[in-house]
């Protein structure tokens, strides 16, 4: 992280040196990179702001402040430019020199505690694609925090006692007439995968319970007894809620998405959360009871007075409804309260599986007691909730009733990470197998509706993309001697490239419609085009290695280079936009838009395609200039191994 070293040296010399020469005190020193690369490699308007300040004019400040300045290591030079502006210039060298010993090295993994829960699916059918969204936003950001030294705990929370789930249990109990041994049964057969069994089961539920009154006191019936783990239906919601958990934790690891905890509601509701976080919210006077009105009956958070609740038709937020029923909500400030280790109380934890590198994922547990090899759970500095936008108040009222007890540097470091919801364009629904009418067909793009079973199924999705990437890279590639099993490997491969590229490249607040043809594609920006940049890369290196094509590029022979004459504006331009990468990977991370980083990568690889094609390496003759060359392709090289890495997305052996 070179690049960021010299912003902060440059930073702290700027800031000693006007309070030396001028005996003020500079708030902040902006450093950035000149729109040209004529004009240096960092500029800053410093002198320009503090003119009015020192009432002088900006370039007779800048003359000053540059007097004999003592730059910082690898910077060559300062320049008075335009209307005082101070534009830096770095030793390329040098710089290149040292960088490429330490790209892309993680920070120490010794920063704050945070908690990211994200995924949160529904227990009562198959995932779909929006899902993939979450997971796929959650994970990154995930990879991202933990690169940048932060010890991350990964939750999935699971709603096992929800509306979703119990209605699954009514299709079964009197739908489909049947208990435990039928359920487990089809959980056990492996013709029909029970997520997807319990998606149709689900949208048959959703259209009974419009034609049928009876229906939805079973509903009220059976969500009643789940809540309280009162008999066979108890056992049955638990039963089914776990098969599908199953399932879902097995189509998120075809995209290398994993977890450290399932939370899961039942246990909170056993533990009393909710009970103690009740007791605090009425002492402490955050919610009322309601004697008279609409709410009459109700406990509420009164959230009117409150300024970012302020306009809003209904502010005020129910937590206990005047059946004594805790909402959502109510239950959510419990579970904020733990993950931040405000709660008196804890879960039980035990092993939930063990992933096949070795990873335990745990689950809670409210009766057995905790494993003791469990690790260290909950109690963290910051908490983010992947959720979508459509929870956006929800999460406000969260955020609020921490705030209300006293719990102010924790409201603030609860972070909400919305994002839009994911549709399909109308060509890659149909080739998905959805009906399509005309006048959907003109629409740009088709939204899902999990209620009536319009949707895609994640793995259905997956298995489609797999094999268009299949397809795709059999027509396009060199595929002589490659074996069927390679092929698959390299189509899931891209495909996950794809996918996940895709789902990351927008701005989070933009609804998507994704498209096979836009993901897929090799050339521009996508997934496959990062991975075919990467694979170029490395092909160069492998052929100069069977060719016995000297490279010194190894770390020890790095201090021996002279590569200050001869670096060109193009190299140059490479390994610094490797540089930057570390600031703008922390600039993802603090605005929780994760496209900073792809829209990086995108640039860096374009840069190197045209490097590629302006300097060959392989058959350079002249050694200094082929030395330069393969120095700048590696730090590409290795610049891009890590990125990709961080990004879930796997670099094939050939493209």
């Amino acid at each position: 992280m070179i690049l960021e070293q010299i912003t902060d040296q440059l930073t702290e010399t700027l800031t000693s040196r006007v309070l030396a020469l001028f005996g003020h005190a500079v708030d902040r020193v902006i450093l950035q990179t000149p729109p040209k690369l004529a004009m240096g490699d960092l500029a800053t308007p410093l002198c320009l702001e503090l003119a009015k300040a020192l009432k002088r004019k900006p370039r007779e400040i800048a003359e000053i402040v540059t007097k004999d300045i003592h730059l910082p290591m690898f910077v060559q030079s300062v320049a008075v430019e335009g209307a005082g502006y101070l534009n830096f210039r770095f030793d390329r060298g040098a710089f290149t020199a040292a960088h490429i010993k330490t790209v892309m090295t993680a920070s120490a993994t010794d920063g704050e505690r945070v908690i990211v829960e994200h995924t949160n699916i529904n227990p009562n059918k198959a995932a779909h694609i929006g899902h993939i969204r979450n997971a796929v936003l959650g994970d990154t950001y995930v990879r991202l925090m933990r690169w940048l030294g932060y010890r991350v705990e990964t939750q999935n929370y699971i709603d096992d006692t929800g509306v979703q789930v119990a209605d699954v249990v009514v299709g079964f109990e009197h739908l489909q007439k049947e208990g435990i041994a039928e359920v487990q049964k089809r959980i056990d057969d492996p013709a029909v995968p029970f997520d997807y069994f319990c998606w149709d089961l689900y949208s048959r539920m959703t259209a009974f319970y419009q034609e049928s009154e009876e229906a939805k006191q079973w509903r009220r019936d059976t969500l009643h007894r789940i809540e309280h783990q009162e008999g066979e239906t108890a056992e049955l919601a638990a039963l089914i809620a776990r098969a599908i958990v199953r399932r879902h934790i097995a189509t998120m690891l075809r995209l290398g998405i994993t977890y450290d905890l399932l939370p899961k509601e039942s246990d909170i509701i056993q533990l009393h959360f909710w009970n103690r976080a009740f007791e605090l919210l009425k002492k402490s006077g955050a919610i009322f009871f309601e004697e008279e009105g609409k709410h009459k009956g109700c406990w509420v958070m009164r959230l009117s007075e409150t300024e970012q609740f302020e306009g809003m038709d209904e502010p005020d937020k129910i937590l206990v409804r005047s059946n004594g029923t805790v909402t959502y909500t109510g239950k959510d400030i419990a579970y904020q309260l733990w993950k931040f280790g405000l709660l008196d109380r804890t879960f039980h934890f035990r092993k939930f599986l063990t992933y096949p590198d070795g990873h335990v994922l745990w689950e809670s547990t409210h009766d057995d007691p905790t494993d003791p090899s469990a690790p260290r759970f909950g109690g963290a500095k910051r908490v983010v909730n992947v959720i979508d936008a459509r929870q956006a108040y929800l999460q406000k009222v969260v955020k609020e009733g921490l705030r209300l007890l006293g719990h102010t540097k924790e409201a603030d470091n609860s972070l909400h990470f919305s994002y839009e919801m994911v549709a399909l364009t109308p060509s890659t629904a149909k080739a998905l197998g959805m009906e399509i009418s005309e006048e959907d067909a003109a629409r740009a793009y088709i939204e899902m509706s999990g209620r009536k079973g319009l949707g895609v199924k994640a793995d259905d999705l997956l298995d489609a993309l797999e094999q268009k990437a299949t397809d795709a890279v059999r027509e396009g590639s060199k595929t002589e001697g490659v074996s069927d099993e390679e092929m698959r490997t390299l189509g899931r491969q891209v495909a996950i490239a794809a996918l996940r590229y895709f789902m990351l490249k927008f701005g989070r607040n933009k609804v998507i419609a994704f498209d096979f043809s836009e993901a897929l594609t090799f050339e521009g920006d996508s997934g496959p085009y990062l991975q075919y940049s990467t694979v170029r890369v490395e092909n160069i290196f492998r052929k100069m290695s069977e060719r016995g094509v000297d490279a010194k590029i190894d770390d020890r022979s790095l201090d021996a280079l002279t590569l200050t004459e001869g670096l060109t504006d193009e190299m140059w331009e490479l390994v610094r936009i490797s540089a930057e990468l570390p600031a703008a990977i922390r600039r993802a991370v603090d605005s929780l838009e994760l496209s900073v980083v792809t829209h990086h990568l995108l640039e860096l690889a374009q840069k190197f395609n045209s490097f590629y094609h302006k300097y060959p390496i392989l058959n350079e003759k002249d050694e200094a200039e082929r030395q330069r060359r393969a120095v700048c392709a590696e730090v590409f090289r290795r610049t891009m191994v890590g990125a990709l890495e961080l990004l879930g997305i796997p670099i094939p052996l050939r493209m």
